[in-house]
């Protein structure tokens, strides 16, 4: 099947944000598209990608703090690691790509931008044999009533991108990246700066995260997990046995059994 398909049978219209944009901008596309990253543009040049994790990082970041969440610009968020293919490269070729950039870059033969591929363009033609099992991941876990700056502190040095939220040992939620960026957004606009050392540290895990939780029992299958993924708009599905967390499923760990 790879054989016969291409890059443009896959890839979907590209998602662009200007490089002198607010960051909120940013953000506020990112939520209302359910894209991450956003391809950057500079006069029509791609010049990177800005994600929902580095919007986080710098809203939450305390040297920002002075400074409002729409006077932050993606050019202060910008990732230039990014990668390009072309339209009538086999489908093979993202495979590895995908692996490694949470998007791909389409480019016409005159270097133009004319497309974009993520892991869901990708699952949505190709998907991997097994079960569920052989291709989750550890799923880590957060009491609701930690704060937000641990769980922030978790994420940044264990590179964590999601916690499955817990209550009483019960799963009940989600916390992703998201979740953090939308909430750093709106402490940072509605306390103001010579409270907000003080308002972060009472910002609990439960103040911010999704819910109720999606979830999917050890008996589904790889279709079903990314029928969820595509029609609820998420990256990740926790895989419950009799009730109890046993693991997560994510595009990207999807990506990676291909």
């Amino acid at each position: 099947m790879t054989e016969e398909l291409l890059v443009r049978d896959v890839m979907s219209k590209p998602v662009t944000i200007a490089k002198s944009s607010a960051i909120t901008e940013a953000l506020d596309r990112m939520i209302d598209i359910g894209i991450d990253p956003l391809i950057v543009v500079n006069h029509n040049t791609v010049v990177g990608t800005v994600s929902r994790m580095t919007i986080a990082d710098k809203l939450g970041s305390k040297k920002n703090s002075t400074i409002s969440p729409n006077a932050i610009h993606v050019a202060n968020s910008v990732e230039e690691d990014f990668t390009t293919v072309y339209p009538d490269q086999d489908l093979d070729v993202l495979v590895p790509l995908l692996q490694r950039y949470k998007l791909v870059v389409v480019f016409d033969s005159e270097h133009h931008l004319i497309g974009q591929v993520t892991a869901g363009d990708m699952l949505r033609k190709m998907r991997p044999a097994g079960t569920l099992l052989d291709h989750s991941e550890k799923v880590y876990t957060i009491d609701s009533e930690d704060r937000v700056v641990h769980l922030r502190r978790r994420m940044l040095d264990d590179g964590i991108q999601r916690f499955v939220v817990t209550e009483k040992d019960q799963p009940i939620g989600i916390v992703t990246e998201t979740d953090v960026a939308v909430a750093m957004r709106k402490f940072r606009e509605i306390v103001e700066d010579r409270h907000q050392d003080h308002r972060i540290r009472n910002l609990l895990v439960r103040d911010i995260m999704s819910a109720p939780l999606v979830t999917i029992d050890v008996t589904g299958t790889i279709d079903q997990a990314v029928e969820q993924m595509v029609s609820k708009n998420i990256c990740a599905i926790p895989i419950t046995e009799q009730g109890r967390l046993i693991g997560i499923v994510t595009r990207a760990s999807l990506i990676q059994a291909l």
